[in-house]
Parts: structure tokens; C-alpha cells; sequence
């Protein structure tokens, strides 16, 4: 096992664990501000995941869906940022 094997399980470890922290909030966060930002930090972490993926498995099709995760991210973090600020959230 080399370095870069070692480097690449602590950083999905890292990962996995940043995940996990990001669904506690998410199912516990006391308002819906936070859950939002649990939802934007979750969908990092699920591209870090993926990329780390790619590189373990050395397969360029993971760094696309790696894109369109990212993509797709950011267009429901707009719409979800554009819905708070209407104010017709119940809390």
C-alpha cells in the first residue's frame, strides 16, 4: 500500500464522516435555514465523494457525474435560497 492509497482512505473517511454530520443536521436542524445549508454542504461532500471515487477507481466517468451533481446542486440551492426569501416558509 502507498502513500497516495493511505492519503485517498483518510480523505473518504473525512468524507464519509462529513456526510454523516451533514444528515444529522439536516434531519435535526431547529430551522429551515439550516437544513438548507445542510442540503448545499451535503451535495459538496457527495461531489468530493464522487471525485475521490474517480481517483481510487481511475475512471473518468465519475468526474462528469461529478459535474452534473455539482450542477445540479447549485440550481436547487438557488431555488430552494429564492424560496425562503418569498416568506412563506413555516418553521
Amino acid at each position: 500500500m502507498n502513500v497516495i492509497d493511505i492519503a485517498l482512505n483518510m480523505a473518504l473517511g473525512a468524507v464519509a464522516l462529513a456526510m454523516l454530520l451533514c444528515g444529522w443536521r439536516l434531519l435535526k436542524g431547529p430551522a429551515a435555514t439550516d437544513r438548507i445549508l445542510a442540503v448545499d454542504t451535503l451535495y459538496m461532500n457527495a461531489v468530493a465523494l464522487i471525485v475521490l471515487l474517480g481517483l481510487r477507481w481511475d475512471t473518468p466517468l465519475l468526474f462528469e457525474a461529478a459535474l452534473l451533481v455539482a450542477m445540479l446542486g447549485f440550481a436547487s440551492t438557488v431555488g430552494l435560497a429564492r424560496f425562503l426569501t418569498r416568506g412563506d416558509v413555516v418553521e
